[in-house]
Order: structure tokens, then sequence, then C-alpha cells
């Protein structure tokens, strides 16, 4: 098969098949996370079996590769499935299209110059701005550190009770135990009354609360 054609097939078909794959990949991750807990008129329930202070939050910081030379860098840009899917598709647009008018080498030069441009001024920005509709990926529940919340129960004399908070666009209850500080100063948390989640415990799906 002709060359100019090939590749022009060739960057169709892949730019097709990660633009789906991408888009769907993306639209599923927007469902939402695995919350142990049961609806309750729009309301979720975070289950917890046990009382007490909610384990603190470590947040994990992944340390960045750093790649000891630029060219290895660029070599692994250059490898991106995306952009050289999108380069065989300019590369076999601009062979054919300037096949009546250029014989060899300088057809392969132009078509090698109309791939670069094809996707710098065409594919790339296309493809950021189509990625942009693909769904956020969902919020959890650390996701509420330092938010408000609403006290759906008064505080026992533990310093427990019920809150309220929104995660994801969904209203959940969870377990709150109020931090040390408050409880020494015998601060009572009334219904309806405003506290800040200062911890989470995602696996007990409880937190530690502060008075507002």
């Amino acid at each position: 098969m002709d060359l100019y054609i090939t590749s022009l097939l060739l960057g169709v078909v892949g730019l097709g098949a990660m633009a789906f794959t991408g888009l769907g990949a993306r639209g599923a991750g927007h469902g939402h996370a695995g919350q142990a807990g049961h609806g309750d008129g729009g309301h979720f329930h975070f289950g917890s079996g046990s009382h007490g202070h909610a384990g603190h939050v470590h947040a994990a910081h992944g340390h960045t590769s750093h790649v000891g030379h630029g060219g290895t860098g660029r070599l692994l840009a250059i490898m991106s499935p995306r952009l050289l899917f999108s380069l065989a598709l300019g590369f076999g647009a601009s062979g054919l299209l300037l096949r009546p008018a250029v014989g060899e080498p300088l057809l392969i030069a132009g078509a090698a110059l109309g791939a670069v441009l094809f996707d710098r001024v065409l594919v790339n920005p296309l493809w950021n701005f189509a990625m942009r509709f693909a769904s956020k990926p969902a919020e959890t529940l650390e996701s509420a550190l330092l938010d408000e919340a609403t006290a759906v129960t008064s505080f026992d004399h533990n310093g427990e009770g019920i809150v309220s908070l929104e995660v994801d666009g969904q209203v959940v209850q969870i377990l709150a135990t109020l931090q040390p500080n408050d409880r020494l100063l015998g601060t009572k948390v009334r219904v309806g009354q405003k506290v800040r989640i200062e911890e989470v415990n995602a696996e007990k799906n409880c937190c530690t609360v502060s008075i507002i």
C-alpha cells in the first residue's frame, strides 16, 4: 500500500482509538468511589462500627522522577502514542496533498514538515480542548478536609456525634469526634451547629472536627 495512505490510515485509527478509550475511561472514573453506606432520601450514611478519635491523614507526597539528560526527556516525549499517531496522520495527509505538485525527495521533506505543523496547529489544541469535556475524577472523603460540616445530632459526653457534609455533590453523614482542645474547654455541640473537618479517617469513615 502507498506510504502516505498507510500513514494517514494509521493516524486516523490510532487517534480515534485513543480518543474513544481516553474519554470513556475518564467518564467511568466519574462514578462515585466505593463508600460504604446506605442511601436514605438522598443522604448517604457512612457506617462506622467503632467510636474513637479519627486517625491522622498523612498526604502521600510522591517524589518526581528526574530524567538525567534533556535528550532522554525529549525522546520520551516523542514516543508519546498520541504524538506519533498525530504525526503519522499529518505526514500522510501532507504527502497526499503535496504529491501532485512536488516530487521526491522534496515530497518526504514537505510531508514531514506538514506533519509537525499539523500536530502543533491543529491536533494538539483540539485534543486539549476535547479532554476538557472528560469527567473529572470523583472526590473522596479526604477531599472534605477543612470543609464545614453540620451537626446532625448533639454530641455526647465523649464529644462524639453525627455530622453531615457534602462530598462529590452528595450529602453524607459520618461519625465525628470533637478535637481534644475543644473537649477540654467543655464545648458542647448541638444540632445544626457548624463545625470544621480537621482530620479524616477514610477507612473507618469518621472524622475529627473543631468548633467554628
